[in-house]
């Protein structure tokens, strides 16, 4: 986490702390299961929709859609729509989206080496 000292010169809404900052805004939009799942699946490549919902399993339309809105919303994905019928459309990771995703990757990497420490872990709790 961010120290005091740390933020001192930033702005208020650099601070994920105070519960009204940009950055916690930002933090909580893109710190869901569907949103780490969307930045992972379009960090190897541009997807069509229906490419991205196959990609993410489980993914309802829905959900899909209000990520893919509010991933835009905040400049990590580029909608790209062609002027066919039926319409084309198709998502990209942004330059800052990338960076993103790198953080993704960490955090993939984190889960899958320490996955069988978490099932032990449950196992010992769940008894």
């Amino acid at each position: 986490m961010v120290t005091k000292q740390l933020l001192k010169g930033l702005p208020e809404d650099a601070d994920l702390r105070r519960a009204d900052s940009l950055a916690r805004e930002i933090f909580s939009d893109v710190a869901n299961k569907w949103a780490l799942l969307i930045i992972e699946a379009l960090g190897e490549g541009t997807l069509r929709f229906s490419e991205l919902r196959d990609e993410v399993e489980g993914v309802s339309h829905k959900m899909l859609t209000q990520n893919l809105r509010m991933l835009e919303r905040n400049g990590l994905v580029d909608r790209k729509v062609y002027p066919t019928v039926p319409p084309r459309v198709e998502y990209t990771l942004t330059g800052p989206g990338r960076a993103l995703r790198a953080a993704v990757d960490v955090i993939c990497d984190w889960t899958q080496q320490h996955l069988g420490h978490i099932e032990s872990a449950r196992g010992r709790f769940d008894t």
